[in-house]
């Protein structure tokens, strides 16, 4: 495989795992899974949440392709697939853990359109307080934060929480 694939199939797998990531957290997270996802709308006591098991378990394809790719013959396909899954997992983290969650104390600001929408996405999705009515489930793309107002305002599910002080 050449290089020019290889990085074909990284940035492919960067662009597609924003859907996984989407289905994931509308059906799983906020679905079966909110036994663990519950604790990320709550406030957080201490450095972990329950809801950081999700790391290690969407860890795990990333590691078995790395593995498979790198030692067990897999094809050089799986390597660049999971280097791929890796680095949208280093994205997520910068973006959503040190950047909107601040768990890593900065002095970013964020300027751009971009990121002032993504973040104000995100902080719509946690106006939120239970499993159903949220809004914006998605990381890296997000609608206009107008929109996501008016689907709040719309929705028989959301419960707004109180703001904090």
């Amino acid at each position: 495989m050449n290089i020019f694939v290889g990085i074909l199939l990284f940035s492919g797998t960067i662009l597609a795992m924003e859907g996984v990531a989407y289905v994931a957290h509308r059906w799983v997270m906020h679905g079966p899974g909110w036994f663990l996802h519950e604790s990320h709308h709550r406030q957080r006591e201490g450095m972990f949440e329950l809801n950081d098991l999700y790391a290690l378990i969407f860890a795990i394809p990333s590691i078995v392709l790395l593995l498979g790719g790198v030692q067990l013959g897999w094809g050089e396909w799986a390597a660049w697939v999971g280097a791929g899954i890796a680095a949208y997992g280093a994205i997520y983290f910068g973006f959503h853990d040190v950047i909107v969650h601040q768990r890593i104390g900065h002095r970013y600001v964020a300027r751009s359109t971009y990121m002032k929408r993504i973040i104000q996405a995100h902080k719509l999705h946690h106006a939120t307080s239970g499993k159903y009515g949220s809004v914006s489930f998605g990381f890296l793309w997000a609608p206009p934060a107008d929109a996501l107002k008016r689907q709040l305002g719309m929705s028989e599910h959301a419960t707004l929480r109180e703001p904090r002080r």
